[in-house]
């Protein structure tokens, strides 16, 4: 175990927000730390896992900084399985912070980003799955994406990833001993071999693919909204966001700057961004909307192409739609399909759906398929969803299985088997823990918010 003491703000501040904040510590000196600075009035006893109302004083003045309550958690019953006080003060700004300055001039040392998640996994506490998916419940964006953090924080991928570890060690013991032994053991059915090795590659290549669907629900999309002027992107905007974010007009050139939208569709966080109608203007304000419109279209990660149904597909429209980096999800929408004109239901039109943004028809057909060309459908269908260091290293591993099946197929001895086999089985060890370096775990935990 660490021989220092951490401490950190566990919870959210602002100014004027928040009714409690919590000033977190844990290590060996803990305790000493809240004895020393909260004074709990009558007979209250220090005992584990009892909360103490009092109030944290300051030592040296004796003045009261704040009326508080005190929980102990004495190792191993605690988080990180050490000591651990938590104080329970008001919440804002000036009141913590002095708490939490006391807390470090009593012996303690700020906590790094992740630290008391770091040390619960160093002190066995939690495998390193349960420790990123605490991360990633913090930051979740959207119920499904909590969702699947809690998945991984009940210890389901933990298990899966363990059980196909185990799969794979029990045939690298078979190999193994082959290598030293064979002419003691039984002869070993190298096409039995095989098929268990491939059984679990097209598990991990499972994984890997829902990890990627997984993914959207987690960092969610940025979805521009391009068009000439006047076809109906602040209207699809305020339609989608349920709220009236942009100035809607008959006039064209109303929208001179971006405008952003947060929403969840479909358990998916997403970001619309309606742009400025793309035209030639001699407008100096209308030009700088126009030109963060373009780079909207570069940054995006999807692209909703609006064009207007009573006018049809014109040239200007195509030119937009040239802009739009080949990488990009694209979605040609016509809008306007309220207006009755012929052009709304012509064979020849471009549109990959048809909408009305003042009456929300096409409205869920628009959704679906903007998820759809993102690579995601059936949220409800994920259990479980890898993060992107656990995809990689689930990736690497059916690499290694591929490697170990070549040399099946070239039927090489049993110790070119074992090289990318065992390579496989320390890259599952990392996802969850078992065989990872000290580099690795600081990088992973350095990206948890302070306090967690």
């Amino acid at each position: 175990m660490p021989d220092d003491t951490i401490a950190a703000v566990a919870t959210a501040i602002a100014p004027g927000e928040g009714s409690v904040a919590i000033v977190r510590v844990s290590g060996p000196q803990a305790e000493a730390i809240g004895r020393r600075l909260f004074v709990a009035p009558g007979e209250q006893p220090w005992e584990s896992h009892r909360v103490l109302y009092g109030h944290v004083c300051d030592p040296d003045s004796c003045e009261r900084v704040d009326e508080a309550l005190l929980l102990l958690m004495r190792g191993p019953r605690s988080f990180t399985r050490e000591t651990v006080v938590e104080l329970h003060c008001h919440g804002g700004l000036i009141c913590v912070q002095r708490v939490l300055e006391l807390v470090l001039a009593s012996g303690a040392r700020r906590a790094l980003p992740g630290e008391f998640s770091q040390r619960a996994f160093l002190n066995g506490r939690l495998d390193l799955t349960r420790a990123e998916a605490i991360s990633e419940l913090v930051t979740a964006r959207s119920r499904r994406a909590a969702q699947l953090a809690m998945a991984g924080l009940d210890g389901g991928l933990q298990a899966r990833i363990a059980a196909l570890r185990e799969r794979l060690l029990d045939q690298l013991a078979e190999l193994e001993a082959r290598v030293d032994f064979e002419e003691d053991l039984p002869p070993l059915d190298g096409d039995a071999v095989a098929q268990a090795l491939a059984a679990v590659r097209a598990e991990l290549a499972q994984l890997v693919a829902d990890g990627q669907r997984g993914q959207l629900l987690r960092d969610g999309l940025r979805v521009a909204i391009v068009g000439r002027p006047n076809v109906g992107k602040s209207s699809l905007l305020n339609r989608l966001s349920c709220s009236e974010r942009a100035i809607v007009t008959d006039l064209p050139g109303t929208t001179r700057d971006l405008v952003e939208s947060e929403l969840v569709l479909q358990g998916v966080p997403l970001t619309l961004l309606d742009t400025a109608g793309i035209r030639a203007t001699s407008d100096r304000v209308e030009q700088i909307g126009i030109e963060r419109s373009h780079a909207a279209l570069q940054a995006a990660d999807a692209v909703l192409l609006l064009f207007d149904l009573s006018a049809g597909w014109c040239a200007e429209d195509q030119q937009l739609r040239d802009l739009v980096p080949e990488a990009v999800p694209l979605l040609l929408v016509g809008n306007k399909v309220d207006q009755g004109s012929p052009l709304a239901t012509a064979a020849p039109s471009p549109a990959d759906v048809c909408i009305s943004a003042l009456t929300g028809e096409g409205e869920q057909e628009l959704v679906a398929q903007l998820l759809a060309r993102c690579g995601h459908s059936d949220p409800q269908g994920l259990q479980l969803a890898l993060n992107r260091r656990q995809q990689d290293l689930a990736a690497a591993a059916a690499a290694g299985l591929t490697a170990s099946l070549e040399a099946a197929r070239q039927h090489l001895p049993w110790d070119f088997w074992t090289i990318d086999l065992r390579a496989a089985v320390r890259a599952l060890g990392e996802i969850t823990g078992e065989e990872v370096s000290e580099a690795v775990l600081d990088r992973v935990f350095s990206r948890f918010c302070i306090g967690k």
